[in-house]
């Protein structure tokens, strides 16, 4: 499977929070702290106005967070939206068997949340921002995970949703075709460039109806574009796509194909939360579908 399934969580609170940062960083202890709806993986806590506590809630292995602290400081300079920047680290204590880092917020409302009213400037600045983001990346960057590979290797991901998704609407012969499109497109043959990995409505934030700035960059790793691509059918308005690969000029047909592909995955998977949300299941997100079945929407219908 390409995309990763829940854990069991761990319940934390606003009184856990202060009293890992009287622990360890006892100058921040006395900041307002209340938390941010959303997240699963990790769970957010704004620290005053300008920070963030990012906790470890259902995930159990380090190395996303290891990896923002690591990488994120560097990849803040040279993109045009706001990002996390990590500026404390948390270690696990007897208190809390995990880790945590304190961060820069980044102001906005997250999109699953919120909308984009001004698409051609969103359109603009999401290809300004991936291909900022998009350079070559150093040797010791980060390989994919479970995310990243060509969409081939993805298909057992691809047919769960498929079977486990009430399509409504949709017909799966459609769906099926464009997957198959993108399994049959010549793979990435250039360089391993930075890629955010997960790019969807939850992890993008919008504020004066535009992209404002993206978050959770747990996935990051160096490879193939075409993962970050995905986002022009997943996060755009109707019209959008056609506008930002215009804009980002710099994917090739093959690329195109990749990243369509990737998305009508990515749509499924907001489309099983949303599922999984409507039928009471842990972790389920109601307000997923919706934003899943739209964007599944722009995919068949191409550019």
């Amino acid at each position: 499977m390409c995309l990763r399934m829940i854990e069991s969580e761990i319940e934390i609170s606003e009184d856990l929070v202060r009293n890992l940062l009287r622990d360890q960083h006892p100058d921040l202890a006395a900041l307002p702290i209340r938390e941010v709806a959303g997240g699963w993986g990790n769970q957010m806590w704004r620290l005053g106005d300008e920070l963030a506590v990012r906790i470890q809630r259902m995930d159990t292995n380090p190395d996303l967070q290891l990896k923002e602290r690591r990488w994120l400081p560097t990849l803040a300079s040279r993109v045009p939206l706001s990002i996390p920047v990590p500026v404390r680290d948390g270690a696990p204590s007897e208190r809390f068997p995990k880790i945590w880092t304190v961060m820069t917020w980044v102001e906005g409302t997250p999109l699953d949340h919120g909308s984009i009213t001004r698409s051609d400037h969103a359109a603009d600045i999401l290809a300004a921002f991936l291909k900022a983001l998009h350079v070559e990346a150093p040797a010791e960057a980060p390989d994919a995970s479970d995310r990243g590979g060509h969409p081939k290797e993805c298909t057992e991901g691809f047919e769960h949703f498929l079977r486990a998704v009430d399509l409504g609407r949709f017909a799966e012969d459609d769906i099926r075709a464009v997957w198959d499109d993108a399994a049959a497109a010549p793979g990435w043959e250039g360089p391993r460039v930075w890629v955010h990995g997960d790019l969807h409505p939850a992890n993008v934030v919008v504020a004066e109806g535009t992209l404002a700035g993206v978050v959770d960059f747990g996935d990051v790793f160096a490879g193939d574009p075409a993962w970050d691509l995905a986002a022009a059918w997943v996060l755009l308005p109707e019209g959008g796509t056609s506008r930002f690969f215009d804009s980002y000029a710099q994917a090739d047909e093959a690329a195109v194909r990749r990243a369509r592909g990737l998305a009508a995955l990515r749509s499924l998977f907001l489309m099983l939360m949303g599922q999984n949300g409507d039928r009471g299941l842990p972790g389920g997100k109601p307000h997923w579908g919706p934003a899943g079945r739209s964007a599944l929407d722009r995919v068949l219908k191409g550019l």
